[in-house]
Protein backbone atom coordinates (compact mmCIF):
# COMPACT_ATOMS: atom_id res chain seq x y z
CA UNK A 1 0.00 0.00 0.00
CA UNK A 2 1.46 3.63 -1.12
CA UNK A 3 1.69 5.56 1.88
CA UNK A 4 -0.04 8.93 1.85
CA UNK A 5 2.17 12.37 1.14
CA UNK A 6 3.21 14.35 4.26
CA UNK A 7 1.12 16.96 5.01
CA UNK A 8 4.75 19.35 4.86
CA UNK A 9 3.16 21.93 6.62
CA UNK A 10 5.48 24.61 8.16
CA UNK A 11 5.73 26.71 11.36
CA UNK A 12 8.97 28.89 12.24
CA UNK A 13 10.40 30.19 16.29
CA UNK A 14 12.07 33.20 15.78
CA UNK A 15 14.04 34.51 18.96
CA UNK A 16 15.06 37.88 19.79
CA UNK A 17 17.18 39.80 21.69
CA UNK A 18 16.08 43.53 23.34
CA UNK A 19 18.01 45.81 23.34
CA UNK A 20 18.07 49.82 24.89
CA UNK A 21 17.49 52.45 22.15
CA UNK A 22 19.68 54.83 24.14
CA UNK A 23 22.88 52.88 25.13
CA UNK A 24 21.87 50.26 22.51
CA UNK A 25 23.10 47.21 25.66
CA UNK A 26 20.66 44.43 26.72
CA UNK A 27 17.77 45.61 28.80
CA UNK A 28 18.19 42.99 32.05
CA UNK A 29 14.74 43.61 33.44
CA UNK A 30 12.49 44.30 30.65
CA UNK A 31 9.31 47.35 32.00
CA UNK A 32 6.59 45.74 34.29
CA UNK A 33 4.13 45.06 31.86
CA UNK A 34 5.60 45.17 27.98
CA UNK A 35 5.68 40.91 28.11
CA UNK A 36 2.02 41.11 28.98
CA UNK A 37 1.10 43.61 26.64
CA UNK A 38 2.36 41.43 23.67
CA UNK A 39 0.91 39.13 24.93
CA UNK A 40 -2.13 40.18 24.91
CA UNK A 41 -1.62 41.39 21.12
CA UNK A 42 -0.12 37.86 20.17
CA UNK A 43 -1.43 35.71 22.54
CA UNK A 44 0.48 32.52 22.68
CA UNK A 45 2.54 33.47 19.98
CA UNK A 46 4.85 34.91 22.17
CA UNK A 47 6.63 33.65 25.18
CA UNK A 48 9.71 34.75 27.42
CA UNK A 49 12.71 33.11 27.12
CA UNK A 50 15.27 31.59 29.39
CA UNK A 51 16.94 34.96 29.75
CA UNK A 52 14.71 38.20 30.24
CA UNK A 53 16.47 39.98 27.71
CA UNK A 54 14.93 37.56 24.82
CA UNK A 55 11.74 36.92 23.36
CA UNK A 56 10.20 34.54 21.51
CA UNK A 57 7.63 34.46 18.88
CA UNK A 58 6.00 31.65 16.68
CA UNK A 59 3.60 31.20 13.57
CA UNK A 60 0.76 28.80 14.00
CA UNK A 61 0.65 26.28 11.35
CA UNK A 62 1.18 27.28 7.83
CA UNK A 63 0.38 25.66 4.53
CA UNK A 64 2.56 27.97 2.78
CA UNK A 65 5.47 29.98 2.82
CA UNK A 66 3.65 33.50 2.03
CA UNK A 67 1.24 33.21 5.09
CA UNK A 68 4.51 32.06 7.14
CA UNK A 69 6.00 35.32 5.71
CA UNK A 70 3.48 37.21 6.68
CA UNK A 71 2.58 35.80 10.23
CA UNK A 72 5.99 36.37 11.18
CA UNK A 73 5.85 40.10 9.76
CA UNK A 74 3.10 40.52 11.80
CA UNK A 75 4.96 39.21 14.71
CA UNK A 76 8.00 41.03 14.10
CA UNK A 77 6.33 44.34 13.49
CA UNK A 78 3.98 44.02 16.56
CA UNK A 79 6.65 42.97 19.09
CA UNK A 80 8.95 46.21 18.16
CA UNK A 81 5.82 48.72 18.47
CA UNK A 82 5.72 47.70 21.79
CA UNK A 83 8.85 47.86 22.81
CA UNK A 84 9.61 50.81 21.11
CA UNK A 85 6.79 52.22 23.42
CA UNK A 86 8.77 51.44 26.12
CA UNK A 87 12.19 52.91 24.92
CA UNK A 88 13.44 49.49 23.38
CA UNK A 89 13.89 47.53 20.14
CA UNK A 90 14.05 43.91 19.22
CA UNK A 91 17.18 42.43 17.08
CA UNK A 92 17.49 39.36 15.59
CA UNK A 93 20.91 38.11 15.94
CA UNK A 94 22.07 35.25 17.28
CA UNK A 95 24.36 37.37 19.82
CA UNK A 96 24.87 40.70 20.59
CA UNK A 97 27.85 43.10 19.16
CA UNK A 98 28.69 44.00 23.29
CA UNK A 99 26.99 42.65 26.00
CA UNK A 100 27.90 40.65 28.75
CA UNK A 101 26.25 37.28 29.60
CA UNK A 102 27.08 37.65 33.16
CA UNK A 103 24.81 40.91 33.58
CA UNK A 104 21.78 39.13 32.17
CA UNK A 105 19.40 36.98 34.59
CA UNK A 106 17.29 34.30 33.72
CA UNK A 107 13.47 34.45 33.74
CA UNK A 108 11.70 33.55 36.81
CA UNK A 109 10.17 30.22 35.68
CA UNK A 110 10.39 26.95 37.41
CA UNK A 111 11.61 24.99 34.49
CA UNK A 112 14.46 27.89 33.52
CA UNK A 113 15.44 27.77 37.63
CA UNK A 114 15.87 23.82 37.10
CA UNK A 115 18.09 24.42 33.84
CA UNK A 116 20.29 27.40 35.27
CA UNK A 117 20.52 24.82 38.56
CA UNK A 118 21.74 21.64 36.34
CA UNK A 119 24.03 23.12 34.20
CA UNK A 120 25.45 25.95 35.83
CA UNK A 121 27.68 28.10 33.89
CA UNK A 122 27.25 27.03 30.38
CA UNK A 123 23.39 27.55 30.84
CA UNK A 124 23.78 31.40 32.16
CA UNK A 125 26.43 32.21 28.85
CA UNK A 126 22.77 31.17 26.45
CA UNK A 127 23.22 34.58 25.77
CA UNK A 128 22.02 33.88 22.00
CA UNK A 129 19.07 33.35 19.81
CA UNK A 130 18.02 31.09 16.97
CA UNK A 131 15.63 29.99 14.41
CA UNK A 132 13.27 26.78 14.99
CA UNK A 133 11.67 25.49 11.36
CA UNK A 134 9.31 22.95 11.64
CA UNK A 135 7.85 20.64 9.39
CA UNK A 136 4.86 18.62 9.24
CA UNK A 137 5.49 14.98 9.14
CA UNK A 138 2.59 12.55 10.51
CA UNK A 139 4.35 9.57 10.50
CA UNK A 140 6.87 8.90 13.45
CA UNK A 141 8.67 6.49 11.41
CA UNK A 142 9.20 8.96 8.39
CA UNK A 143 10.17 11.72 10.81
CA UNK A 144 13.09 9.61 12.17
CA UNK A 145 14.22 8.27 8.90
CA UNK A 146 14.22 11.73 6.97
CA UNK A 147 15.91 13.26 10.17
CA UNK A 148 19.37 11.16 9.57
CA UNK A 149 19.35 11.96 5.93
CA UNK A 150 18.98 15.77 5.98
CA UNK A 151 21.73 16.37 8.83
CA UNK A 152 23.90 16.03 5.69
CA UNK A 153 22.83 19.90 4.87
CA UNK A 154 22.40 21.22 7.86
CA UNK A 155 25.76 22.80 7.59
CA UNK A 156 24.32 24.04 4.42
CA UNK A 157 21.48 26.19 6.14
CA UNK A 158 23.74 27.49 9.05
CA UNK A 159 26.05 29.13 6.64
CA UNK A 160 23.44 30.90 5.01
CA UNK A 161 22.16 32.24 8.56
CA UNK A 162 24.76 33.09 10.18
CA UNK A 163 24.55 36.01 12.37
CA UNK A 164 26.34 35.93 15.33
CA UNK A 165 30.14 37.14 14.80
CA UNK A 166 30.75 38.91 17.82
CA UNK A 167 31.15 38.35 21.43
CA UNK A 168 31.73 40.92 24.37
CA UNK A 169 32.30 43.64 21.76
CA UNK A 170 35.40 41.28 20.42
CA UNK A 171 35.51 39.61 16.62
CA UNK A 172 35.63 35.84 17.65
CA UNK A 173 36.29 35.09 13.89
CA UNK A 174 33.28 32.31 13.68
CA UNK A 175 30.35 33.78 11.65
CA UNK A 176 28.35 31.82 14.24
CA UNK A 177 29.49 31.93 17.76
CA UNK A 178 26.42 31.12 18.60
CA UNK A 179 27.27 27.18 17.95
CA UNK A 180 30.13 27.82 20.08
CA UNK A 181 28.01 28.81 23.56
CA UNK A 182 25.19 26.40 22.66
CA UNK A 183 27.75 23.30 22.06
CA UNK A 184 28.51 23.83 25.67
CA UNK A 185 25.43 22.17 26.53
CA UNK A 186 24.86 18.33 26.86
CA UNK A 187 22.86 16.70 23.88
CA UNK A 188 23.20 19.18 21.18
CA UNK A 189 25.07 19.06 17.89
CA UNK A 190 23.89 16.35 14.96
CA UNK A 191 22.24 13.49 16.01
CA UNK A 192 22.60 10.28 16.01
CA UNK A 193 21.39 8.24 13.40
CA UNK A 194 18.58 6.17 14.47
CA UNK A 195 16.91 2.58 12.26
CA UNK A 196 13.52 3.13 13.50
CA UNK A 197 11.47 5.26 15.61
CA UNK A 198 11.67 2.44 17.70
CA UNK A 199 15.19 2.79 18.06
CA UNK A 200 14.81 6.50 18.99
CA UNK A 201 12.32 6.13 21.44
CA UNK A 202 14.68 3.39 23.69
CA UNK A 203 17.34 5.51 23.88
CA UNK A 204 15.39 7.95 24.64
CA UNK A 205 13.57 5.94 27.71
CA UNK A 206 16.82 5.38 28.94
CA UNK A 207 17.71 8.60 29.58
CA UNK A 208 13.93 9.41 31.17
CA UNK A 209 14.21 6.54 33.48
CA UNK A 210 17.46 7.18 34.64
CA UNK A 211 16.28 10.55 35.58
CA UNK A 212 18.65 12.34 33.40
CA UNK A 213 16.13 14.43 31.71
CA UNK A 214 12.22 14.69 31.51
CA UNK A 215 11.32 13.93 27.87
CA UNK A 216 12.84 14.37 24.35
CA UNK A 217 12.26 18.29 24.48
CA UNK A 218 15.73 18.39 26.18
CA UNK A 219 17.53 16.93 23.30
CA UNK A 220 18.95 19.75 21.65
CA UNK A 221 20.01 18.51 18.57
CA UNK A 222 19.76 20.49 15.47
CA UNK A 223 17.38 18.72 13.89
CA UNK A 224 14.92 16.49 16.39
CA UNK A 225 11.58 15.03 16.04
CA UNK A 226 9.28 17.95 18.54
CA UNK A 227 7.87 16.97 21.41
CA UNK A 228 4.98 19.24 20.92
CA UNK A 229 4.08 18.87 17.47
CA UNK A 230 4.30 15.71 14.76
CA UNK A 231 7.20 17.75 13.17
CA UNK A 232 10.56 17.30 12.65
CA UNK A 233 12.29 20.59 13.82
CA UNK A 234 15.29 21.92 12.33
CA UNK A 235 17.63 24.16 14.90
CA UNK A 236 20.67 24.60 14.02
CA UNK A 237 20.19 27.95 11.76
CA UNK A 238 21.19 31.44 13.40
CA UNK A 239 18.12 33.88 13.74
CA UNK A 240 18.25 36.12 10.26
CA UNK A 241 18.20 39.68 10.82
CA UNK A 242 16.51 40.28 7.76
CA UNK A 243 12.91 38.64 7.70
CA UNK A 244 13.28 37.27 3.71
CA UNK A 245 16.68 35.64 4.50
CA UNK A 246 15.22 33.29 7.23
CA UNK A 247 12.03 32.59 4.89
CA UNK A 248 14.58 31.14 2.31
CA UNK A 249 16.42 28.94 4.52
CA UNK A 250 12.47 27.76 5.76
CA UNK A 251 11.91 27.15 2.05
CA UNK A 252 15.16 25.35 1.41
CA UNK A 253 14.72 23.38 4.65
CA UNK A 254 10.82 22.11 3.66
CA UNK A 255 11.94 22.09 0.16
CA UNK A 256 14.84 19.10 1.01
CA UNK A 257 12.84 17.54 3.60
CA UNK A 258 9.98 16.87 0.36
CA UNK A 259 13.00 15.74 -2.18
CA UNK A 260 14.23 13.14 0.56
CA UNK A 261 10.96 11.85 1.07
CA UNK A 262 10.56 11.53 -2.84
CA UNK A 263 13.65 9.54 -2.98
CA UNK A 264 12.56 7.29 -0.55
CA UNK A 265 9.07 6.69 -2.26
CA UNK A 266 11.27 5.24 -5.10
CA UNK A 267 13.15 3.52 -2.98
CA UNK A 268 16.22 5.41 -2.75
CA UNK A 269 17.67 7.63 0.30
CA UNK A 270 20.54 10.20 0.15
CA UNK A 271 23.60 8.42 0.64
CA UNK A 272 24.41 8.18 4.68
CA UNK A 273 27.97 9.92 5.69
CA UNK A 274 29.57 9.47 9.28
CA UNK A 275 28.59 12.14 11.13
CA UNK A 276 32.54 12.83 11.84
CA UNK A 277 32.26 13.94 8.38
CA UNK A 278 29.75 15.95 8.41
CA UNK A 279 30.55 17.63 11.93
CA UNK A 280 33.39 19.06 9.90
CA UNK A 281 31.10 21.18 6.73
CA UNK A 282 29.04 22.01 10.16
CA UNK A 283 32.36 23.73 11.43
CA UNK A 284 33.61 25.11 8.90
CA UNK A 285 30.00 26.88 8.10
CA UNK A 286 30.25 27.99 11.77
CA UNK A 287 33.88 29.35 11.15
CA UNK A 288 33.68 30.59 7.78
CA UNK A 289 29.93 30.01 6.88
CA UNK A 290 29.82 31.01 2.95
CA UNK A 291 33.15 31.96 2.20
CA UNK A 292 35.61 29.36 2.12
CA UNK A 293 33.16 26.11 0.79
CA UNK A 294 31.85 22.96 2.11
CA UNK A 295 33.57 19.53 1.20
CA UNK A 296 31.51 17.46 -0.80
CA UNK A 297 31.96 13.83 0.16
CA UNK A 298 30.89 12.41 -3.06
CA UNK A 299 34.29 13.80 -4.76
CA UNK A 300 36.55 13.90 -1.48
CA UNK A 301 37.19 18.07 -2.14
CA UNK A 302 36.41 20.73 -1.04
CA UNK A 303 33.55 22.97 -3.00
CA UNK A 304 32.76 26.70 -2.94
CA UNK A 305 29.43 27.16 -2.08
CA UNK A 306 27.85 29.02 -4.61
CA UNK A 307 28.26 25.93 -6.63
CA UNK A 308 26.77 23.52 -3.83
CA UNK A 309 24.14 26.54 -3.73
CA UNK A 310 23.02 25.62 -7.43
CA UNK A 311 23.10 21.87 -6.69
CA UNK A 312 20.20 21.88 -3.92
CA UNK A 313 18.40 24.66 -6.06
CA UNK A 314 18.55 22.13 -8.75
CA UNK A 315 17.38 19.09 -6.61
CA UNK A 316 14.71 20.86 -4.85
CA UNK A 317 13.19 22.35 -7.79
CA UNK A 318 10.38 19.87 -8.52
CA UNK A 319 9.73 20.89 -4.72
CA UNK A 320 10.23 24.19 -5.09
CA UNK A 321 7.32 24.15 -7.95
CA UNK A 322 5.22 22.01 -5.91
CA UNK A 323 5.12 24.42 -3.19
CA UNK A 324 5.10 27.66 -5.13
CA UNK A 325 8.18 28.87 -3.75
CA UNK A 326 10.89 29.31 -6.20
CA UNK A 327 11.40 32.82 -5.78
CA UNK A 328 11.98 31.85 -1.99
CA UNK A 329 14.60 29.26 -2.79
CA UNK A 330 16.24 31.61 -5.13
CA UNK A 331 16.46 34.43 -3.07
CA UNK A 332 19.40 32.50 -1.76
CA UNK A 333 21.65 33.84 -4.35
CA UNK A 334 20.82 37.10 -3.09
CA UNK A 335 22.19 36.47 0.58
CA UNK A 336 25.47 35.39 -1.19
CA UNK A 337 25.95 38.31 -3.10
CA UNK A 338 25.32 40.61 0.08
CA UNK A 339 26.25 38.53 2.58
CA UNK A 340 24.57 37.33 6.06
CA UNK A 341 23.96 39.40 9.04
CA UNK A 342 27.51 38.54 9.83
CA UNK A 343 28.98 39.59 7.22
CA UNK A 344 27.05 42.95 6.98
CA UNK A 345 27.68 43.74 11.02
CA UNK A 346 31.91 43.53 10.08
CA UNK A 347 31.34 46.05 7.42
CA UNK A 348 29.08 47.97 9.60
CA UNK A 349 32.06 47.99 12.45
CA UNK A 350 34.59 48.54 10.27
CA UNK A 351 32.94 51.49 8.12
CA UNK A 352 32.17 53.09 11.88
CA UNK A 353 35.92 52.86 12.93
CA UNK A 354 37.38 54.03 9.22
CA UNK A 355 35.40 57.23 9.79
CA UNK A 356 37.13 57.74 13.86
CA UNK A 357 34.19 56.48 15.94
CA UNK A 358 35.58 54.66 19.03
CA UNK A 359 35.25 51.05 19.17
CA UNK A 360 32.36 51.81 21.84
CA UNK A 361 30.10 53.95 19.02
CA UNK A 362 31.13 51.59 16.52
CA UNK A 363 29.58 48.78 17.75
CA UNK A 364 26.79 50.46 18.58
CA UNK A 365 26.47 51.49 14.89
CA UNK A 366 26.48 48.07 14.49
CA UNK A 367 23.34 47.40 17.24
CA UNK A 368 21.74 49.98 14.99
CA UNK A 369 22.21 48.33 11.97
CA UNK A 370 20.52 45.29 13.57
CA UNK A 371 17.23 46.94 14.80
CA UNK A 372 16.92 48.57 11.00
CA UNK A 373 16.74 45.65 9.57
CA UNK A 374 15.25 43.40 11.99
CA UNK A 375 11.89 45.20 10.84
CA UNK A 376 13.03 46.21 7.42
CA UNK A 377 10.70 45.28 4.63
CA UNK A 378 7.84 43.74 7.19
Amino acid sequence: MTRPEPVFTLGVEEEYLLVDRASRDLVRDPPPGMMEECQDLLQAQVSPEFLRCQIEVGTSVCRSLAETRAELAHLRSTVAEVAGRHGLAPIAASTHPFAAWDAQKHTDKERYHILARDIQTPARRLLICGMHVHIGIEDPQLRIDLMGQVAYFLPHLLALSTSSPFWRGEDTGLKSYRLAVFDELPRTGLPEYFDSYGEFERHLRILVDAGLIEDGSKLWWDVRPSVRFPTLEMRIADVCTRLDDGICIAAIYRCLIRMLWRLRRANQRWRRYAMMLVNENRWRAQRYGLDEGLVDFGRGAIVSYPELLEEIIALTREDAEFFGCTTEIEHARTILQRGTSAHRQRARLAQALEAGQSREDALKAVVDLLIEETVEGL
